[in-house]
């Protein structure tokens, strides 16, 4: 007997690209719950069982997407993959010029949820936790490359730490700015400078 499919969650994820639709069309600050209620199907109550107001829906939103790319790094770690760490690393950053077009609809999403984080404690919480793991899981990864003599000995989380900054730096001037910042372009040739750098001396 196959399982029974979770409802549950099927009705959290419908809600919640109902909001991305919602917000894309008329701007965080113009919608309302009713309209995302309506691009749902379903009644306000209803949505209100699941999320009590918007900053429950963009939270999340964002919790989904670092959610996934955590998923992503946690792949790379445990593969025990064939592949260099650089190739790994580069990988990485590929898959996310992917999550940064999708992220592209959603700029005024992803500046209110940093708002949100400056107005709960809870919010900033998960922010905190889910960059001390994506920072302990990418150094793991340096660490590998350092042992395989791929990169030249460094402390591996000041190296993850400098690789997570330079994802966050550009994905902030993309929001700020996309006309004047490619992302999928300066996030490549910046990765490859970083790695360049730690490539053994000779």
């Amino acid at each position: 007997m196959s399982p029974r499919p979770n409802v549950s969650e099927e009705r959290r994820n419908q809600i919640l690209e109902a909001a991305v639709a919602v917000f894309a069309r008329q701007g965080f600050h113009e919608s309302r719950m009713d309209d995302i209620a309506g691009q749902a199907g379903l009644s306000k109550g209803a949505l209100y069982l699941y999320y009590k107001s918007k900053d429950a829906i963009i939270t999340a939103l964002l919790k989904y997407v670092f959610a996934q790319e955590d998923k992503r790094l946690q792949i790379l770690v445990e593969a025990g993959d064939t592949r260099s760490a650089r190739e790994q690393i580069l990988s990485l950053t590929h898959q996310s010029t992917a999550l940064m077009k999708w992220m592209s609809a959603m700029r005024p999403i992803a500046f209110e949820f940093y708002a949100i984080a400056g107005r709960q404690a809870e919010v900033r919480q998960f922010l905190k936790n889910y960059y001390k793991g994506y920072r302990l899981k990418l150094a793991a990864l340096i660490q590998r490359g350092i042992e395989r003599g791929e990169f030249r000995v460094v402390d591996p989380e000041a190296a993850a730490t400098t690789l997570i900054a330079l994802y966050e730096g550009l994905a902030l001037l993309f929001f700020v700015d996309p006309e004047a910042t490619s992302w999928a372009e300066q996030v490549n040739v910046s990765v490859r400078l970083l790695l360049e750098g730690l490539e053994p001396e000779e």
